[in-house]
Order: structure tokens, then C-alpha cells, then sequence
């Protein structure tokens, strides 16, 4: 809800709206009301989209407003994307300990991500992993509980909250976040043309630079959301570098890889993905459809 209030208010201040003039429709996901497992058990990434594609297909909305790392890399060919917002702080916040050396030896870690579960398992094999899932407020409840020593936050979802305080951001360096996290992604039939040309007044274009390199490269590698993949794409005047790291499901194999390009080169993207899958050994490869 306070993506789409943020979308109201771009949408209200580029076009000289009053607030009443779009309606803020709640629509419960399948991906909140099912908490005990990861999502990669019970539908994947589509579990954050099927309602509202439903409403957006039905006309009982306009458009749709996602957390677009939440958002399937193959998307139905009625709908498209004319906005992207511009991009909030794209790290992950580590919450229980100040850093990823201060984690207690053997302490339980709450996630449900497998990017976040691999990652963490390469840096730290010693901790265990526990399915951690559901909003800021019940992961931060859960935690409070006793039921993780740490998890983590996506540090754009803890700002959008003011909860900047909850965790420690960690710097890509040492863990790169998840491929579009950050980011505010609209979409809407592709036969509206009044409603893509209001969106594409808010649209912002470096954002949307970054994140189609990135989708790029999940489309290419042929993950799924049980694919344990990282990626980091910054854009820097006309030039765009992107940092991929593959890894095993248990963390213990890690692969990772560089590249530049200019806005829209994407077969450099693909290149990279082609790259990684020939060096991944077995035990991450059999995880991207790419590498079958």
C-alpha cells in the first residue's frame, strides 16, 4: 500500500490531479495468505501476481502497482510495463546482528529466499536456515519471538516504511541483492493507450535502464524462483555494469561474473549469462533451465 501511494502521488503531481482522482484498490495475494512455506512450494512468483492480473484483466482496475523483484520474468503478452519508478535503496538490511561477522556461530537465520539462503550459506556455512515469510511486520514480529536469530529486509521496503532503524544495509561488495529490488514497477493492459500514456509521464528512465538489463539476464539464464541468482546493475552516465553471482542451493559452489555495456546492449547481458552457465558446475547449473 505504500507503493501504490507513492504511485497516486507521482501520478497526481505529473499530471495536476487532486488525490480523490485514483482510487487505491486493495487486492489480497495468494503470496500473503500461505506463510508456513517458501513461495518456490506453493506457485513461485506468480502467487504476487495472479489476483491483480485477474482485476487487471477483468477492467476491475487499471493498473497494477508490484515490488517488480516480486514479478515473473515471463509476464502475460496483454499486459506491459510503461512505468518504472525511480529506484529506492536497492540492498538488503541485515536484522539481528550488526554485520555478517557479527552473526553468532551457529545461529538460525530466517529467510525464505533462495538467493538470500545460498548467499548466506557461502559466507556463513555454520549458521542454519529456516523458512522466514510475510510482511516487515510479521518477520520483525517472528524475529521478536525468539523463532530466527537474524533475517533480512529489503532495506527500499524498511524506508518506504520508516523502519530505517530495524537493520544494518549491506554493502554490495560483500552481498549483492536481488535482480529489480528496489524497484516500483506498473503495469496495465497493453491495449489501454489512455493509461499508458499517463503512466509514461512517471516513468523513470535510468530505472528502467537497469532493470531490463536485469530481467535480461534472469531471462537468459532460465532461473526460476528456485534458482539461487544475485545480480547488481548500475547504471553510470551511458555506461551500465552488472555483477551476477550463480551458487548452489547449499552455498557451498559460487560463481560470479562482470560486465559493461551501453543502455540496450543486452546481448552483452546475454553473454554473461551464457558465460556463467558454461563455468557453473553441476550442482548450481541443474538449478537454471538454461543449463539442462
Amino acid at each position: 500500500m505504500a507503493q501504490a501511494r507513492e504511485t497516486r502521488a507521482r501520478l497526481c503531481a505529473a499530471h495536476g490531479w487532486d488525490e480523490d482522482a485514483v482510487e487505491l484498490v486493495p487486492v489480497l495475494a495468494s503470496g500473503d495468505k500461505v506463510l508456513d512455506r517458501p513461495l518456490s512450494e506453493i506457485g513461485g512468483k506468480a502467487l504476487w501476481t495472479k489476483e491483480l492480473d485477474q482485476w487487471l484483466g477483468e477492467g476491475r482496475i487499471d493498473l497494477s502497482v508490484h515490488s517488480a523483484k516480486d514479478v515473473e520474468t515471463i509476464r502475460p503478452d496483454v499486459f506491459h510495463f510503461p512505468a518504472f519508478l525511480p529506484r529506492a535503496d536497492r540492498r538488503d538490511c541485515l536484522v539481528g546482528a550488526a554485520s555478517l561477522a557479527d552473526i553468532p556461530h551457529g545461529a538460525v537465520v530466517g529467510t525464505s529466499a533462495p538467493r538470500r539462503a545460498a548467499q548466506l550459506l557461502n559466507l556463513r556455512p555454520d549458521c542454519k536456515v529456516v523458512t522466514f515469510r510475510g510482511n516487515v511486520a510479521t518477520r520483525l514480529k517472528k524475529l521478536a519471538e525468539g523463532e530466527a536469530d537474524v533475517t533480512f529486509l529489503a532495506a527500499a521496503g524498511l524506508e518506504r516504511l520508516d523502519q530505517t532503524e530495524a537493520g544494518t544495509a549491506l554493502g554490495a561488495e560483500e552481498w549483492i541483492p536481488a535482480a529489480a529490488q528496489g524497484v516500483i514497477a506498473i503495469e496495465c493492459r497493453a491495449d489501454d493507450a489512455r493509461t499508458t500514456e499517463w503512466l509514461a509521464a512517471i516513468d523513470h528512465a535510468p530505472t528502467r535502464a537497469e532493470l531490463e538489463a536485469e530481467r535480461a539476464l534472469l531471462a537468459a539464464l532460465g532461473g526460476t524462483c528456485h534458482s539461487p541468482v544475485a545480480v547488481i546493475c548500475v547504471l553510470a552516465g551511458d555506461t551500465l555494469t552488472m555483477r551476477a553471482a550463480l551458487f548452489s542451493p547449499c552455498g557451498a559452489e559460487r560463481i560470479e561474473g562482470t560486465v559493461h555495456f551501453t543502455i540496450g546492449e543486452l546481448d552483452a547481458v546475454r553473454g554473461l549469462a551464457a558465460d556463467l552457465l558454461a563455468r557453473a558446475p553441476a550442482a548450481i547449473a541443474d538449478h537454471f533451465r538454461a543449463g539442462d
